[in-house]
């Protein structure tokens, strides 16, 4: 059997567990790919910094990703440098020149995964990226091959593990975002700056990738709507309790007569859901085809193993000949993203306000949301336990916590009427909205 060689560029944390596969199950995987795969070529700008479990001088290392591009023996070039730029060019001069690639890189993808998606095709090669989405989860070959038969109408799910945690331990500790978030850096879940996480950016970038696989669309990552966890308080997720809900930042992907919508948001699912039960740093995506119904997969969405497992997963494919469109059909028959216009949104809206005691406020609220046709189902006045962090028993006159949930309507109609009542000064901070899904 003829061995394959491969060039590993970025030595970091996913890395790291690509080698440790490699070594511990080495002759598995060249059983299951017919062939052994070897590591040719290992770059990195930092070949002195120690790593935990491997020992530096037994690899082949370089300093420059361009010179294990150029190795004339690669034929495999796995790229884990992450972020645009160099990774981007690094992986058109591998395609280039007839070199297969595996990558992680879902921002990249999420903004050029045509492009790079159609010169793969035009060189005969792969561009596999598993691992690019839901770490362990194996939701891309699910999409592209198990479900081909089917029509996607939606698909859906928990794609970070930071949000997720914050979330849960919220939940669970009736603590802050704030200081949620910083026990989450202290234990490596989220990064120094946690803003492309929390903010909803890294559950947008997945979700570009899984709309495309799910709708046969290109990407349009500038077309998701986002919106992160940040403004989620301990009120609220006391009041989606009682109110029989978890709150979740989900990515939604949807097919609709006039188009497809897309976006990233906080939501109220339904305890009784199984997605309300992923907990933790687990990520969670489902999917809804015409003929297999739903289907839901579960699992680690990040760390080493997890994200490792996943790119020697896609090696094997390459080494079996398993040669697909990146994207499930040829990049050229994607169709242009068409985005959904504004419809009702099926579940109604959590409304949270911080109302003045006075008179006439609810009485203005009431008709600020009637002039929008908005009809409410349930509205409820609660006093914030003195107990919850960051709340002191009110006094009169005070700001009271007011609960609303509405019947089915649409979005724009909600931020119109928010607006407004910002705007008549009945309210003493932002306004909170977070969808309701029924899923």
């Amino acid at each position: 059997m003829n061995e394959i060689k491969i060039a590993l560029l970025g030595l970091g944390t996913v890395g790291c567990g690509v080698v440790k596969v490699l070594r511990s199950h080495g002759a598995e995987m060249s059983e299951r790919a017919g062939c052994p795969l070897v590591l040719g070529r290992v770059a990195d700008t930092d070949l002195t910094r120690p790593r935990d479990g491997i020992d530096l001088a037994s690899l082949p290392l370089v300093p420059d990703a361009g010179q294990a591009i150029d190795d004339p023996s690669v034929q495999i070039v796995i790229e884990l440098i992450g972020g645009l730029e160099p990774a981007r060019t690094f992986i058109l001069k591998a395609l280039a020149a007839g070199k297969h690639v595996v990558t992680a890189n879902k921002a990249l993808l999420a903004r050029h995964g045509v492009a790079l998606a159609t010169l793969a095709e035009s060189s005969r090669v792969a561009l596999n990226f598993e691992a690019a989405v839901a770490g362990g989860i194996p939701v891309i070959k699910t999409l592209r091959e198990a479900l081909a038969g089917n029509t996607v109408r939606r698909v859906y799910g928990i794609l970070n593990g930071t949000c997720n945690y914050i979330l849960t331990t919220m939940r669970k500790t009736g603590r802050e975002f704030a200081d949620v978030l910083a026990e989450a850096q202290k234990l490596g879940y989220a990064e120094a700056d946690p803003s492309f996480d929390v903010g909803g950016f890294d559950t947008a970038h997945k979700l570009a990738l899984l709309t495309s696989l799910a709708f046969g669309t290109r990407t349009s990552f500038e077309s998701v709507y986002v919106e992160g966890i940040e403004s989620i308080t301990p009120a609220d997720i006391e009041a989606a309790g009682e109110l029989g809900y978890r709150i979740k930042l989900l990515g939604v992907a949807l097919r609709t007569d006039s188009g497809i919508e897309q976006r990233v948001h906080p939501t109220m699912v339904p305890k009784h859901t199984a997605i309300a039960e992923v907990d933790g740093v687990s990520n969670c995506v489902a999917i809804d085809g015409d003929f297999v119904g739903d289907v839901m997969l579960i699992g680690p969405g990040a760390g080493a193993g997890p994200t490792a497992s996943s790119v020697t997963s896609d090696l094997i494919d390459i080494a079996r000949g398993h040669i697909l469109p990146p994207f499930g059909a040829k990049a050229k028959s994607l169709k242009l993203y068409k985005k959904a216009q504004m419809r009702a949104h099926e579940g109604g809206y959590y409304i949270r306000l911080s109302v003045y005691d006075r008179t006439g406020a609810f009485a203005a609220i009431a008709s600020r949301m009637a002039d929008q046709g908005i009809s409410i189902e349930s509205i409820v006045q609660r006093r914030p336990r003195a107990e919850l962090p960051g709340f002191d028993r009110p006094h009169k006159g005070s700001p009271a916590a007011v609960v609303m949930i509405t019947h089915q309507t649409t979005e724009a109609a909600i931020r119109k009427a928010l607006a407004a009542i910002e705007r008549d000064g009945h309210v003493d901070q932002k306004p909170q909205m977070i969808r309701i899904e029924k899923l």
